[in-house]
């Protein structure tokens, strides 16, 4: 038997193996072995599948984002894109890398303005081919699996593939997703995938086939990702796209074909006795969870109770600052001059932290002007959604990706092709370019990446061993769930899975949001006597992390989704 006969082999026979799976609770699993926290337990088995098979943390990770594609497309899939870090075990290095969709070569600043120059409102840029961007996963995924994979390229798609075949069982969160869209039945291959003929969502249970979807995987697993970005299904992606009756897109050929993915330096800096490291731009991520470390690092947050009203004060004053720094100054840096360098430099935080009062919530907060502050760049909306999925993969070796992946809105723009969703990524562009006073950082410009709040993160121990992977969806709320948890683990020594469970709290510099039905609501009273506005209000991560234990590796699935955490 050849060596890539006994490679399908062994996955093949992982996948019908009696899994470590777990949901709510830490899951422990040697380090000798691998760990996998992902949002769903398809995508779990066959990240683990891969593992055992001799994969690495890489291989796994495309492993279970081709089956997350198909059993939570609403999320993620190959018609959208990604950033992902990697720990390399051997040169204890992290590594980035940019999966981001782009603006196509056509569009315009003007591109989410109406005849009157007056915004769109969002579902009317949403739905339809306006807001697709060219998709950025596979390429990301492709340049990082040439550095960083073990097996075969192919093998990496058998689990998806024969799922797609198959069929899986609609879960009870697909089925909830689907039932509360209201765009899904106006358009035509959406809706012959997703509703009964009558036009209700397919029941939880019903097994599910998407053929299509198998046959586009198989193209890419044969050829790479140039199946996908030219050639039959490239023709299809944008025919669709332009050819979108009541909103076409702008799309092109040239587009997908010039594609590039990035490997950039991620943003690492210290907290207490740990080094934190993210994604840079185009995502503000990264920059903002550090900002909000970096300014709490002149308080003993350690000495607070979790969940007090002094925690959830200190930390959401901190978020508020550094929400002001986000919202001016973060874009995508190959277009924008990004001070990142200044708003993460020791002294510049120092000072700002110094607006922060223990015993008085402040108003709304003004950004800072950090060094190498270009001039001329103003804060712009831009309407970012809580859908996208996150997973985390350790392998034996003891490499770790931490990788966040999105499609935006849930179900992306509404379009499918050939199996899968495209995103409706430009919708995070600000809608308007300028105003009276300049121009928005975060506008549409032809091939920019639109900002993006995705946070995976790593975290190092003083010797540069890995300590802790972590991330989570929730539109800009991300930012705020991956803070905390962080300081959950790293400051109250959690585990991760009670720090993923653990009630949350956010403030975009705005109001506080705590989670609704959750011990936070009885905080609102104290809260508000400090001056916070306070809103009520569900609060939806889907966190899933690892971290290293002198056991091994220990995992935490977020409870409010239906992820799962295994190991060996």
């Amino acid at each position: 038997m050849t060596r890539h006969k006994i490679l399908l082999a062994a996955l093949v026979g992982g996948l019908m193996l009696a899994f470590a799976l777990a949901g709510p609770g830490p899951a422990l699993a040697a380090e000798r072995g691998g760990m996998a926290a992902t949002a769903n337990p398809h995508a779990t088995r066959a990240a683990l599948a891969i593992l055992r098979a001799g994969g690495s943390a890489l291989d796994a990770a495309i492993a279970a984002e081709m089956v997350l594609g198909l059993v939570e497309p609403q999320s993620s899939g190959i018609g959208g894109g990604a950033f992902l870090l990697y720990y390399d075990k051997a040169s204890r290095a992290v590594s980035a890398y940019d999966g981001r969709e782009t603006a196509p070569a056509a569009a315009t600043p003007e591109l989410f303005l109406g005849p009157g120059g007056e915004p769109l409102g969002f579902f009317e840029a949403l739905v339809g081919g306006r807001a697709v961007g060219v998709p950025g996963l596979l390429r990301m995924l492709e340049l990082a699996q040439r550095r960083h994979g073990a097996l075969p390229w192919a093998d990496l798609f058998q689990p998806a593939i024969r799922l797609a075949r198959a069929g899986f069982r609609v879960s009870p969160r697909l089925h909830y997703l689907i039932g509360r869209d209201k765009y899904l039945k106006d358009q035509p291959a959406a809706r012959a995938y997703f509703l009964l003929p009558d036009g209700r969502p397919k029941p939880v249970g019903q097994v599910l086939t998407n053929p299509e979807y198998a046959e586009t995987l198989t193209r890419i697993a044969a050829a790479g990702a140039d199946a996908f970005y030219q050639g039959p299904i490239a023709r299809d992606i944008v025919a669709t796209v332009t050819g979108h009756a009541a909103n076409p897109g702008l799309l092109s050929l040239a587009d997908l074909a010039g594609y590039q993915a990035k490997r950039r330096f991620p943003l690492c800096r210290p907290y207490r006795r740990f080094r934190v490291c993210g994604m840079p731009p185009p995502t503000s991520g990264g920059a903002t969870v550090l900002e909000i470390l970096g300014l709490l690092e002149p308080f003993a947050i350690s000495r607070l109770a979790p969940g007090s009203a002094s925690a959830v004060h200190l930390i959401a004053e901190a978020s508020r600052l550094a929400f002001a720094d986000r919202n001016r100054y973060l874009a995508d840096s190959d277009f924008v001059a990004v001070p990142i360098r200044g708003l993460l430099d020791r002294s510049y935080l120092k000072a700002r932290a110094r607006r922060i009062d223990p015993d008085r919530a402040g108003a709304r907060a003004a950004p800072g002007l950090p060094a190498e502050r270009r001039g001329g760049l103003i804060t712009g909306r831009s309407p970012e959604r809580p859908s996208t999925t996150h997973l985390t993969i350790a392998d034996g070796a003891g490499n770790v990706v931490s990788m966040t992946a999105s499609v935006e809105y849930a179900f992306g723009s509404h379009l499918m092709v050939r199996g899968f969703l495209l995103n409706n990524q430009l919708t995070d562009f600000s809608f308007r370019p300028k105003d009276a006073t300049g121009l928005v950082a975060n506008r549409v410009e032809p091939g920019k990446r639109p900002r993006s709040s995705m946070a995976p993160t790593i975290v190092l121990d003083r010797d540069g061993g890995f300590r802790l992977g972590l991330g989570s969806p929730g539109g800009s709320r991300i930012i705020g769930y991956v803070a905390a948890t962080l300081i959950a683990v790293l400051d109250w020594g959690q585990d991760i899975q009670t720090a993923i469970a653990a009630p949350h709290f956010v403030n975009r510099n705005g109001p506080t949001d705590l989670e609704q039905g959750t011990a936070l609501e009885a905080l609102a009273p104290e809260l508000e006597a400090l001056g916070h506005e306070v809103r009520i209000r569900p609060l939806n991560s889907g966190l899933h992390g690892i971290e290293r234990t002198p056991a091994g590796w220990r995992g935490g699935a977020d409870p409010r989704r239906e992820g799962t955490v295994g190991g060996d």
